[in-house]
């Protein structure tokens, strides 16, 4: 989904990476409409800043992707080709891929019209809570606001707990004014009892359109400005009428089978938010969320699953600070999904005792690819085309590929290589074809 800020740069985008590999006819644009912005608590409409003779305009929210999908038409042309689930998601999270799968199949055997994915989340985190809430004379809440958890026997709500919002979108200061004098605290698993929810939303097709035909797919809207300071009396900047994406569920009847389901967040959790600047202002514990914690993130659950899948010996990271930011250095491993997409397949494809160093790289490039009794100890970089096996084994080594640190303040390099933080150098590798 684009806006008019963002739709001329996506199709440009697109169109000079070849579509990333994918055909043309398999991206479909969906371009959302601008709202009138509102100025101050008055909601006196905002002159645009750059001519005073217009009102200024944003967009209205990643919750129009429902009536921008009824409306174009799209939603029957999936169904017609057999397609029956719908996948949304949002935010720079490449672990994402590795957590569908998993959710897929509890959605399925769940029964579930909506599954919202979501990961442990430490007490006050700034991550949208996903709480029980009750009445004190036991009255179920209204269904405008909650849905029922089939399988957990909840009654659910999502909190937007931002800290720019005030009353009950906070959920810290909710609990503390119904006998929690703590608020939000982490229990003794050392998270929140309340798992966060990350905005990544699966869907059954079917029911999808039903409930759409009914409704449009319009949902509520809301106004979450961001004040200047605690006095609430001036904006940072105008806001606006919005609407989110993840609040399609208040619009389900009782009957919707709605759920959620919690992943650890080294497989399923690691957004791209911060630049270099900001995230090196993170306090010491607490994740980045930058570039450079992002890629590291993905290095790190491919070696996790590697170890947990396919009982491979990989080697405990060592800490390094790019940009400000002190990051666990795993093993550089990466894969593209034809490989493995599931814990099986890659336990199919390993075999023996195979063991890699931290400062290895493997890099695995296509299906039929075999690691047997293989000890890694530089860079291997392994290609194959689609019918043919390939078997990898025995020791490699050599002076590999070595990260060298960038400075994001150096404006001779790259921007893109700038913000991660770091270079590869790519000093000697073996490579099998």
């Amino acid at each position: 989904m684009t806006s008019d800020d963002t739709h001329a740069r996506t199709i440009e985008l697109l169109e000079s990476n070849a579509y990333f590999g994918m055909e043309p006819s398999q991206v479909k644009l969906l371009k959302q409409e601008k709202v009138a912005c509102l100025d101050d608590n008055d909601a006196r409409l905002a002159v645009d800043p750059k001519s005073k003779y217009r009102i200024q305009t944003k967009p209205h929210g990643h919750g129009d992707v429902h009536s921008l999908l009824y409306s174009s038409g799209l939603l029957n042309i999936w169904y017609d080709a057999g397609l029956r689930w719908v996948l949304f998601f949002q935010d720079t999270n490449g672990l994402l891929f590795k957590a569908i799968p998993a959710a897929l199949g509890v959605s399925s055997s769940k029964l579930y019209d909506v599954n919202s994915l979501a990961v442990p989340r430490k007490a006050k985190e700034a991550i949208g809570g996903i709480t029980k809430l009750t009445h004190a004379d036991d009255k179920v809440l209204s269904p405008e606001c909650t849905f029922y958890n089939w399988d957990t026997k909840m009654i659910l709500f999502y909190w937007e707990d931002n800290g720019d919002q005030c009353g009950i979108h906070q959920l810290d200061p909710l609990l503390r004014a119904t006998g929690h004098p703590d608020g939000d605290v982490n229990c003794e698993t050392g998270y929140s009892p309340f798992p966060g929810n990350i905005n990544q939303l699966i869907l059954k097709l079917g029911p999808y359109i039903k409930e759409l035909t009914k409704t449009g797919g319009a949902i509520k809207e809301f106004v979450n400005p961001k004040y200047k300071d605690s006095s609430k009396t001036s904006f940072k900047s105008s806001t606006r009428l919005e609407c989110m994406m993840q609040d399609y569920p208040k619009t389900l009847p009782p009957s919707a089978r709605v759920g959620f389901t919690v992943m650890d967040a080294w497989l399923a959790y690691a957004p791209v938010k911060n630049n270099p600047e900001d995230a090196a202002k993170v306090p010491k514990g607490n994740p980045y969320h930058s570039a450079t914690s992002g890629e590291m993130a993905i290095y790190r659950a491919n070696s996790l699953i590697l170890r947990k899948a396919g009982g491979v010996q990989i080697d405990d990271p060592v800490q390094e600070v790019f940009n400000g930011q002190e990051v666990e250095v795993w093993p550089r491993i990466t894969w593209k999904p034809i490989w493995a997409v599931t814990f099986s397949e890659i336990k199919r494809k390993i075999s023996g005792s195979c063991s890699i160093s931290q400062r290895s790289t493997l890099v695995i490039k296509g299906c039929n690819i075999f690691l047997e009794d293989l000890s890694l100890d530089g860079t291997l970089v392994v290609n194959s085309v689609e019918d043919a096996e390939v078997k990898v084994g025995g020791v490699v080594q050599n002076k590999g590929w070595i990260l060298e640190k960038v400075d994001y303040k150096d404006t001779t390099v790259p921007e893109e290589v700038r913000t991660r933080g770091f270079r590869i150098n790519k000093v000697e590798q073996l490579e099998k074809n």
